[in-house]
C-alpha cells in the first residue's frame, strides 16, 4: 500500500489515488487525528494508519466495526465506504451489500446535467451504450498489447481466434439494434475471452459460475468487485447517480456501476484471474495483482475520461 504525506495542502484527485483497502476482523476509528484500524494482539493492540487522502475505496469485511468519527473523516476525504462479505464478496448487486457515498452539497452537477440530456431517449441511450462498448474493446487491445505479464502467458493480439472474436464483437456493437442485442454481443465476447484465457493457462473445462469454489471463478468474483468499487468512485466524483444506466437495466439502482466497471473488467481482471489461478496465488496476492494492474494501466483515469466523454458526446446527439 502507498503512504502519503498528510502535510500536503492540495487534494489528490480520485483518478490519481493509489489505494483500495479491504479490512476484516478489526475496528476502524480515529486516533491522533488520523483514521486507523485496530487489530487485537496478545500483548497490546496494534494500530495501522489508513492514508485517506490517497484512498478511493474501503471495503469492510467480516468482523469489522467503524466509529462515527471515522466515517465523518472518510466522507470528508471523499472515500467510498462499503460493507462486504468475506474476501470482498458477494458482489455489489447482492442485497447484503451497502455502499455509503460521502455527501456534499458542493458536488458538481455538470456531468449529471449532460447525462440526463440523452438518458430519457432510447436511441440516445443505445448510442452511448455502443460508445462505452467500443471503448471497452479499445482498452482491452491497449492493455493486452502492452502488459508484460499477459504477454508472458501468450495473451497475444495476433492470435487468430482472439482477433476474430474481437472483430465479431466490434461488428456486433455497431449492428446491435437495441440494448438486448448489445448485451448479447458483450456476453458472447466475454465467453470467448474465458475460453481463450483458460486455454492459455491450461485450465480445461472452465465454466463461469459465481458460486463455484475453483480459484479462477473466485478470483473473477473478487477482482470484479474491486472494479465495481472503482466505477462507483468514478460516478460519485462526477456526480452521476448509479441508476442512470445505459445497458444493464434502467430500473436497477446500481446498474450504471456495472456499465462503467465493464470498461476494464475483461482487459485486466479476467486474464489476471486465470493467471493467478494457474499460479495457485493466494487471495491477498491476487488483489495486489489487480491493484497493480489498475495502477499500471491507469484504469481509474480511463473510467473518468470515458464517462466524461460519454456525457459530453450525449449532449451532441440528434
Amino acid at each position: 500500500m502507498t503512504t502519503v504525506n498528510h502535510g500536503r495542502n492540495h487534494e489528490i484527485l480520485h483518478s490519481r489515488r493509489a489505494n483500495i483497502f479491504y479490512l476484516e476482523h478489526c475496528r476502524v476509528m480515529v486516533k491522533g487525528g488520523r483514521v486507523v484500524f485496530l487489530t487485537p494482539a496478545e500483548n497490546e493492540n496494534q494500530y495501522w494508519n489508513i492514508p485517506i487522502a490517497n484512498t478511493t475505496v474501503i471495503l469492510l469485511g467480516t468482523g469489522t466495526a467503524i466509529t462515527q468519527a471515522a466515517v465523518r473523516m472518510l466522507c470528508g476525504a471523499g472515500v467510498m465506504l462499503g460493507f462486504s462479505g468475506g474476501g470482498g464478496t458477494p458482489l455489489l448487486a447482492a442485497p447484503e451489500i451497502e455502499w455509503f457515498s460521502p455527501q456534499s452539497e458542493y458536488h458538481p452537477t455538470e456531468f449529471l446535467q449532460a447525462w440526463v440530456t440523452f438518458w430519457f431517449q432510447d436511441h440516445k441511450r443505445l448510442a452511448i451504450a455502443r460508445f462505452l462498448q467500443a471503448k471497452r474493446l479499445d482498452y482491452l487491445r491497449h492493455v493486452w498489447g502492452r502488459d508484460k505479464l499477459l504477454r508472458s502467458y501468450d495473451f497475444a493480439l495476433d492470435d487468430v481466434f482472439l482477433e476474430q472474436a474481437l472483430q465479431r464483437s466490434q461488428a456486433g456493437i455497431a449492428e446491435s439494434p437495441d440494448v438486448t442485442h448489445l448485451l448479447q454481443a458483450e456476453a458472447r465476447l466475454t465467453r470467448e475471452l474465458y475460453k481463450f484465457s483458460a486455454n492459455r493457462t491450461n485450465q480445461e473445462g472452465f465454466t463461469r459460475s459465481h458460486d463455484s469454489e475453483d480459484l479462477a471463478n473466485q478470483f473473477l468474483n473478487h477482482g470484479n468487485y474491486l472494479a465495481y468499487g472503482l466505477a462507483a468512485t468514478c460516478l460519485w466524483v462526477l456526480g452521476i447517480p448509479h441508476g442512470f444506466a445505459v445497458m444493464h437495466g434502467k430500473t436497477r439502482r446500481g446498474a450504471l456501476v456495472f456499465d462503467v466497471a465493464d470498461l476494464i473488467k475483461d482487459a485486466i481482471v479476467l486474464p489476471l484471474a486465470f493467471i493467478a489461478a494457474e499460479q495457485g496465488t493466494k487471495e491477498q496476492e491476487f488483489r495486489q495483482m489487480c491493484l497493480q494492474g489498475f495502477t499500471q494501466h491507469a484504469a481509474l483515469d480511463f473510467m473518468f475520461d470515458t464517462v466524461k466523454e460519454a456525457a459530453q458526446h450525449g449532449e451532441t446527439l440528434a
